[in-house]
Order: structure tokens, then sequence, then C-alpha cells
């Protein structure tokens, strides 16, 4: 599955909901997420439009290590 082209920060913010990610705090135009599924996991999301391609691509790198799947199990997930 491709990673989205023209995904905002809050787009990816609404999916990550669904991995239980809620936002523990703002500065600026860069957000914390927070989830204490499979232990505590933060991650920073830039509120930019669009995400750029590399920055989302190590964003879900991370989410997808710390959930124990692949980044293709991740995508078809959220998205």
């Amino acid at each position: 599955m491709r990673i989205p082209r023209d995904l905002t920060g809050k787009e990816l913010i609404k999916a990550l909901d669904k991995l239980g990610y809620k936002v523990t705090r703002q500065s600026g135009s860069h957000i914390r997420l927070t989830t204490s599924r499979k232990g505590t996991h933060h991650i920073t999301i830039p509120d930019h439009r669009p995400i750029k391609v590399g920055t989302l691509s190590g964003i879900l790198g991370d989410i997808a290590v710390h959930h124990g799947m692949t980044r293709d199990e991740l995508l078809s997930e959220l998205f």
C-alpha cells in the first residue's frame, strides 16, 4: 500500500486515534501525541499541509515498530 501524498497533520492525528493516540501538548505547529497501548509511546506530528512524504514515512515507521506490525499493516489499519 502506498503512503498518502496529500495527508495533513490534522488528518493523520484523526487516523492515529484508532491506535489510541491522544494529543498531549502542542508547541507551535508541532503536536505531541501519546498512546499507552503496548507501553507508552510518544510521537510528534507536524501540523503541515501536506506532511512531506519522507517525514510521514518516518513517523509511520516509528509507529509500526512500536505496535509490532509492518508499515503496510499499519497503513491498511489507518487508511
